[in-house]
């Protein structure tokens, strides 16, 4: 058969995006772990900055202090979320997808915002320290620039993220599952821990393996909300680098970051499989492995213990949707909080507010630098949502209908911004932009904003394409249609929801993206978010308050707007 003959792989449609990736992810990346061996010096080879790191005390602390409170993190948001995620993945489907909505709208809002609501609620005379002072319990010292503060804050800007990755898999689980195991002498308790919990634990891993890997790289809440002593490796790359101009130490310590997120995701592929993240199917493997044998042993016994109902059981069944009520209560409580704020009369930030005015909107608005701000984050967030579509459509289709065995490797190169610290894609694409004189420019941030953004258009697109009945376009070739009018007439219509969902999440990416614009803005291109933290680290008034209000309005327009238009079943 001659190559003209042959029927191409649709594998070669992600082609742009691989090629995209590559230029401006892999490659960085690389670059900037090669500086980490580079003698300051003389040029050649060198461990100096790894001996650095592991040979003074200080940042010996800092990699523990990094290490461990991800690690806390983790452990909270999987304790937390379990439960509302088990509660929400039993509700019917119109009731979940209403709750699911207040769970999801503080992950898509700004982590500065809700940090910065955080910092006035639980500050001196805040809201939470009067409460606590008018109920007669007085706080052991203050509430603000400590680990525990750091640790709550974190993880309430990661516990969405933790209980949407195990509802993926909740949501799949056969509920007549535990009625079975009922009939065959289980008891509640039992049926939850052997079955149920047994099952949903690849979403427990995903949930753990994302949440780590993003708390890894966080420096916005122990910057914002910690003390000297909760300093964690952001914070100190981000001072090699933009204080110190230390860019082999800043290398060597980002490279730690990249080994201990790719250690990670190594462990969960080897058990479970990388697909799992995205919610798709996952194969536990090693059955008959020491570990799973010691696993089910402990969950046996945490069973035969249990001496309550298992979740929802009829004399307890009150206390999960109480907790879950509670639990969604604060997710959303710094959101709320700053609406009353930003109407404030007073020249300081309080809640609640001395009395109601419009002056900090009317400030915001007669702004040149806050506009010009605003103006950018829509530019670039509009750029950055068409591109980002373009390419994870084409790899989204080119997934869908391929048979190819390389699908699984083209998959996990998608979700690698995933798997990569924000912050070392930042300051890696930092230094390469800095040698193609793309710092301080638009096109630089956008295209930082689009590595950020293709994994979670990627995801949105593939699982959209995989639901859609590709015997329809035959059905309209044999009516006499081409393919492009076949596309438009046909596959266009029914996976309209995902694009537009994908556009939208995609420009929310992007529009509420920090870290590449505190890089590669050099200072000079400010978007909103960038501006919004170089305020609240200079300067903090209430006229922040009221740009935090806009990324909320515009937050919670547009995911309202791709929860609206998503396709129901």
């Amino acid at each position: 058969m001659t190559l003209a003959g042959r029927r191409l792989d649709p594998l070669w449609l992600a082609a742009p995006g691989l090629v995209f990736l590559l230029g401006f992810l892999i490659v960085p990346v690389l670059q900037l772990l090669s500086v980490s061996f580079a003698d300051p010096d003389g040029g050649g080879f060198s461990l100096a900055a790894y001996q650095r790191a592991f040979g003074v005390r200080v940042y010996l602390r800092v990699i523990g202090n990094t290490f461990g409170i991800a690690a806390q993190v983790t452990a909270c948001c999987l304790v937390l979320g379990y439960p509302l995620a088990y509660w929400l993945s039993g509700l019917p489907p119109r009731r979940q997808r209403m709750v699911s909505l207040l769970v999801l709208l503080p992950f898509w809002t700004s982590a500065l915002v809700k940090n910065f609501a955080w910092l006035v609620l639980l500050g001196r005379n805040g809201a939470i320290s009067n409460l606590l002072d008018w109920a007669g319990i007085a706080p052991p010292g203050s509430l603000l620039f400590n680990r525990g503060t750091v640790i709550f804050a974190m993880t309430h800007s990661m516990l969405p993220l933790a209980v949407v990755a195990m509802l993926s898999v909740m949501g799949g689980i056969d509920r007549r599952l535990l009625l079975a195991a009922g009939t065959l002498g289980a008891t509640r308790a039992e049926a939850f821990w052997r079955v149920f919990f047994q099952l949903s634990m690849p979403g427990v891993a995903s949930a753990g393996l994302l949440v780590f890997i993003g708390s890894l790289g966080y420096f916005i809440t122990p910057a914002l909300l910690g003390s000297p002593q909760e300093t964690m490796l952001g914070q100190v790359i981000i001072t090699q680098i933009q204080t110190l101009d230390n860019w082999v130490f800043a290398s060597a310590l980002a490279a730690l970051l990249i080994a201990a997120a790719l250690a990670s995701c190594l462990v969960f592929d080897r058990v479970f499989g990388l697909s799992a993240i995205a919610g798709g199917g996952s194969v536990q493997r090693g059955a008959r492995s020491l570990s799973r044998r010691l696993g089910l042993w402990l969950l046996a016994a945490v069973a035969r213990a249990s001496a309550l109902p298992s979740f929802g059981g009829h004399r307890f069944g009150w206390l999960l949707p109480a907790y879950c009520g509670l639990v969604i209560a604060v997710l959303v409580l710094p959101i709320v909080a700053l609406l009353p704020m930003a109407f404030s009369s007073g020249d300081f930030l309080s809640f609640p507010p001395p009395g109601l005015s419009l002056r900090w909107f009317r400030e915001y608005f007669a702004s040149p630098v806050w506009v010009a701000a605003t103006l950018r984050s829509f530019g670039i967030g509009a750029a950055t949502a068409v591109v980002t579509l373009f390419i994870a459509t084409l790899a989204g289709f080119g997934l869908a209908r391929s048979p190819s065995r390389f699908t699984g490797l083209v998959f996990l190169l998608f979700l690698l911004p995933m798997i990569v610290p924000a912050i070392v894609v930042a300051i890696a694409l930092f230094y390469l932009f800095a040698q193609l004189g793309l710092v301080a420019t638009d096109l630089g941030i956008m295209l930082g904003h689009v590595v950020h953004a293709l994994p979670i258009a990627f995801v949105i697109l593939l699982a959209t394409l995989k639901g859609y009945d590709w015997r329809l376009d035959q059905a309209a070739a044999t009516l006499g249609a081409g393919r492009l009018r076949s596309f438009w007439r046909v596959a266009m219509p029914l996976t309209r929801g995902g694009l537009i969902a994908a556009l939208i999440f995609a420009f929310l990416s992007s529009f509420e993206e920090l870290t590449v614009a505190l890089f590669i803005g050099g200072g000079l291109r400010s978007t909103l978010p960038k501006q919004l933290w170089d305020d609240v680290v200079l300067q903090v008034s209430p006229t922040l308050v009221a740009a935090s209000v806009v990324v909320v309005v515009v937050v919670t327009t547009l995911f309202l707007l791709a929860e609206a238009l998503r396709p129901r079943e």
